[in-house]
């Protein structure tokens, strides 16, 4: 989740460190710092808050040095401070930046503690750099001192070395942590993330777990940590710039937000047909995995969770497929019993999310079907190990609270449902109706964006004052819920809770009052009814009432209850439409408490640790 840039150039680095910390700020951060070899010393400058802070800094008293590494830090171990911030060096001459957690940071301190080291933070990668320290002053070798070190490492890391003894070189090992290579011409580039680079090439090598690499101006050598020599290829990757500039937007939430009718049709473009889901598009073998497939496994975190929660309504309405939903960070820490041909799929918006990828690691060894990995980067590590992998096609997603990811994310999981149920029993015009409604599903989100914006940013204005909220739904539509609460505790800080209507009764009715704005999810389906029930209760207890009602349902505003019409959809697509006010909500509210929308506090974009 913090950011990587390093350098080994042609001329001064010192831009290109920024510009690359600049274009990583979405990932979230607390504090920034670049460090440069210039004349045979290291030049180190941090910062706390934003990299604006640090090239205001380093404006005033810049580096001349060709060779740099750079780094945003997000608080792990240790407060947000300039102490804690990266780079962390050791001595005069060695520096290094991190990203990643530490498991076995304490024990190695208190070792290096005995041998003399003294420690300025209070952060787990101080350990890192000064372990590195010692082994090069025993073996003289600086890419065997950071081989030596690595092994010892317990947790996940990317990592980049700078010495002022190899002002030509830079050393780099990866471990459960992204990072990359950008290739350049007379010059080479270390990311943790493309992105940074685009501006300066658009060629890149993915290193992959366990690679240690030593990067020149000419080129680079990738090696395991046996000191064996590996192969890795490099990669052309285009990225369009539209995705890192908010183009007339006051954020990229909102402009990520407006950008979901743009999504719809890429996540659909070659995979329907006029009347059915063309399967090859989840890869070769698909239509076998499909076949033999007896039950799924939807494994997640946060909001991909949720989405994956819709899915299970539909995988088992569709398909008649038994679907379980798994968190991650739970699953992997529990004895799983895997049903005989369980297929087993991750969500990311990353790829790189660290619980769900070690999850996919242990499906591996449990005697799954195959693994399918729905992801919106096909160069992250979750796609690469999956036997099957299908695009989100979301473009890049700035904003740390997900918007456009997660609509594409459940255009596909519809997708794999229809699939699942073409083999089971769904009946061929059902599946045709559906994949009608799909065509149909760009120009429907768009016009509910429309039409919603400005009764929904008017709207917003009531829950400025209030410290907390609840969301209701029913079915498919109680996954909703959460996903709105979701997004309006990430980005308002209101404390906002996600609820099946049906379980009020059970609690969280002892929390209605006038105090406590409730807001429903009400499609017009078989639930109805059971809803308007639920309804009245919180009406009964004094409860201020937000509706987002289809237009044909029997809503009626009145005294404590706000109804706010939401354009008929074919019910199937309920929960991408009526997910649309709840982002828009969430957002307007946000910018009415004078939040950071598209940094909330305390967040990251790619939650690379545990």
């Amino acid at each position: 989740m913090c950011g990587i840039v390093g350098v080994v150039g042609a001329r001064e680095v010192q831009e290109i460190l920024l510009t690359g910390l600049e274009r990583l700020e979405y990932r979230g951060y607390d504090s920034a710092g670049v460090a440069t070899l210039e004349n045979g010393s290291v030049h180190r400058t941090r910062r706390l808050g934003k990299v604006a802070a640090l090239r205001e800094a380093l404006t005033e008293a810049p580096t001349a040095g060709r060779i740099g590494i750079a780094h945003t830090r997000w608080a792990t171990h240790g407060v947000p401070s300039e102490e804690n911030a990266h780079p962390h060096m050791s001595g005069d001459g060695l520096a290094l930046v991190h990203n990643g957690i530490i498991e076995n940071h304490e024990a190695l301190r208190r070792e290096l503690q005995g041998l003399g080291y003294v420690f300025e933070s209070e952060t787990d990668t101080e350990t890192v750099v000064h372990l590195i320290h010692h082994s090069y002053g025993a073996c003289g070798d600086l890419r065997e001192a950071v081989r030596q070190a690595v092994q010892r490492l317990e947790g996940a890391y990317g990592l980049v070395v700078l010495h002022q003894d190899h002002p030509d070189e830079l050393i780099a090992a990866r471990q459960g942590s992204p990072l990359v290579v950008g290739v350049g011409i007379g010059e080479m580039y270390l990311a943790s993330d493309p992105l940074a680079l685009r501006p300066v090439t658009d060629r890149f090598v993915f290193l992959e777990e366990g690679d240690l690499v030593v990067v020149h101006r000419e080129g680079f050598e990738v090696f395991s940590v046996d000191d064996e020599s590996q192969v890795r290829s490099t990669v052309r990757i285009e990225m369009a710039e539209e995705d890192t500039d908010k183009r007339g937007y006051a954020h990229h939430m909102l402009k990520e937000i407006h950008q979901q009718p743009k999504v719809a049709t890429a996540t659909l473009e070659g995979r329907i047909s006029k009347d059915q889901v063309l399967e090859g598009a989840f890869g070769v073998g698909a239509k076998a995995i499909f076949d033999e497939a007896q039950a799924v496994t939807l494994v997640a975190c946060g909001t991909s969770f949720y989405a994956a929660s819709v899915a299970r309504y539909w995988i088992e309405a569709l398909a008649g497929l038994p679907c379980s939903v798994e968190i991650a960070s739970e699953f992997r820490y529990r004895t799983v019993a895997v049903a005989p041909k369980t297929l087993f799929v991750t969500l990311s918006q990353s790829g790189e999310t660290a619980d769900t990828l070690a999850a996919l690691r242990l499906a591996k060894e449990r005697g799954y079907l195959a693994l399918l990995t729905l992801c919106n980067v096909p160069t992250s590590t979750m796609v690469r190990e999956a036997d099957l992998a299908l695009m989100l096609e979301a473009g890049t997603e700035v904003g740390v609270a997900s918007t456009k990811a997660f609509t594409a994310m459940l255009i596909d999981l519809l997708l794999l449902a229809l699939c699942l149920g073409r083999r089971n029993g769904l009946p061929t015009d059902e599946e045709r109706a559906i994949v009608e409604a799909l065509h149909g599903l760009p120009a429907q989100i768009k016009h509910t964006l429309e039409v919603l914006e400005q009764p929904v940013r008017a709207l917003a204005q009531q829950f400025v004052p209030h410290s907390n909220a609840l969301f209701l739904g029913r079915g498919e539509m109680y996954p909703i819920a959460l996903e709105g609460a979701l997004k309006l505790k990430e980005i308002s800080y209101i404390h906002a809770e996600g609820y099946p209507a049906g379980e009020l009764k059970h609690g969280p009715l002892a929390l209605v009052d006038e105090h406590m704005p409730v807001v429903a999810v009400a499609p017009n389906d078989e639930l109805l009814e059971k809803l308007e029930s639920n309804l009245q209760e919180v009406r009964a207890r004094g409860g201020q009432l937000y509706v987002f009602a289809d237009e044909d349902t029997p809503f009626e505003p009145e005294p404590g209850v706000e109804v706010v019409p939401v354009p008929r959809c074919p019910a199937i697509l309920a929960p991408i439409i009526h997910t649309l006010p709840l982002q828009l909500l969430a957002y307007y509210v946000a910018v009415l408490r004078g939040t950071d929308v598209d940094q909330p506090r305390n967040l990251a974009k790619s939650v690379t640790v545990e």
